[in-house]
């Protein structure tokens, strides 16, 4: 079985891997837990690393932020079978339950870049509180991706958008990279944005994330502050897929 790791999102944009486009959305927000200025937050993976490690984790090895690829290889998931995501994060373990009928295409890129390693050690970068928690970006920067994008396999009902939901940032169709998004609640968005699962265990540990202190990223165009000022790590992440 491949060992993978996995794998935008602002109160009212949310912006993709791959160029820094944005389109519209919507969601319902509460107030950072607690903030700091703006000129003090990290802006890319080696600022992220001089933060302490969020819930007490120990510090992983930095991800290989120049790794690109043509095209994901075909990975083999059947899609008779239930195929599941564990990201071990350095605060507990969030089990994603794939979609590998809804959207083949997208999860058998995250299956390929987790095998590959692509996302060893990547941060979870962009916290809305009450909207998402986002990650994916070797870079950390909001900007990094894999160096191929995916088919768009958008869902056809917008309401599949609820809490705990797995999608995919893009900044536009036919921009899908690697970065995604996990749903705090549940949001008002367009149908664009390709569905590759839902969290069957750990949204408590994915809520703890989102209760980090926050910071106003310098980069980005959220309004609110989205930059953990302890940074979260997906350390690494395991698919499995049932006999």
């Amino acid at each position: 079985m491949p060992r993978i790791a996995f794998l935008v999102v602002v109160l009212g944009v949310l912006v993709a891997a791959c160029g820094g486009a944005s389109s519209a959305a919507s969601a319902t927000t509460r107030t950072a837990p607690s903030t700091v200025p703006l000129k003090v937050v990290p802006a890319d993976i080696d600022e992220f690393r001089v933060q302490p490690v969020a819930c007490g984790g120990d510090l992983p090895p930095r991800p290989d932020t120049d790794r690109s690829f043509d095209a994901p290889r075909d990975m083999g998931l059947d899609p008779s079978r239930i195929t599941r995501l564990v990201l071990r994060t350095s605060c507990g373990d969030v089990i994603v339950e794939l979609d590998t009928s809804g959207a083949p295409a997208t999860v058998n890129a995250v299956a390929f870049l987790a095998d590959e390693g692509f996302f060893d050690g990547t941060v979870l970068h962009r916290i809305i509180p009450g909207f998402v928690v986002q990650g994916g970006d070797p870079t950390a920067s909001g900007y990094g991706g894999p160096g191929f994008t995916v088919p768009d396999e958008f869902p056809s009902d917008p309401a599949v958008y609820r809490r705990g939901v797995v999608a995919m940032a893009n900044a536009g169709p036919g921009t899908t990279g690697s970065q995604f998004f996990i749903l705090l609640g549940d949001a008002s968005l367009p149908p664009t944005f390709t569905v590759v699962g839902r969290v069957v265990e750990g949204m408590d540990v994915v809520d703890t994330i989102a209760g980090l202190p926050l910071g106003r990223s310098r980069i980005s165009q959220d309004p609110v502050a989205s930059t953990p000022l302890q940074t979260p790590y997906v350390e690494a992440a395991i698919v499995e897929q049932s006999p």
